[in-house]
């Protein structure tokens, strides 16, 4: 699998990013594991697609546009080097669609982020004992 983040691996659709955020739909699950909080859906619809991923960053707790940007490239680069988790199977479902929220007060090293990304993509896998 190649190394890349490309255009149809973003989540952009404003149709899907509200279905994502939705309050109480049960069609959306969640979990935390610091410093992201993780909001995924499983569509059997896409499941030929990739996973298309968004990333957050609250402009409350870090006003200034470089220090958002900073964490959002720590993550894009993250993901991309270890997607390949969520596609070790193909037989098996993966979740169409996640949304990643960083939730530290903080701007963490890329290493943090780097291994806080690895244990999140385990635990999206499908059939694992770690699934929420």
């Amino acid at each position: 699998m190649k190394q890349t983040f490309s255009k149809n691996e973003r989540l952009c659709s404003p149709k899907l990013i509200g279905r994502l955020f939705q309050r109480g739909s049960s069609e959306v699950h969640t979990f935390y594991l610091f410093p992201f909080r993780v909001l995924y859906i499983y569509d059997p619809q896409q499941a030929s697609q990739p996973t298309q991923v968004l990333f957050s960053v609250s402009k409350r707790q870090f006003k200034k546009a470089v220090d958002r940007n900073l964490i959002r490239r720590r993550c894009r680069e993250a993901y991309r080097l270890h997607k390949a988790l969520l596609y070790t199977d193909p037989d098996l479902g993966r979740p169409s669609y996640v949304a990643f929220l960083y939730l530290a007060k903080d701007i963490s090293t890329f290493s943090v982020i780097d291994t806080s990304m690895q244990k999140l993509l385990v635990r999206l896998r499908p059939n694992t004992n770690g699934r929420p």
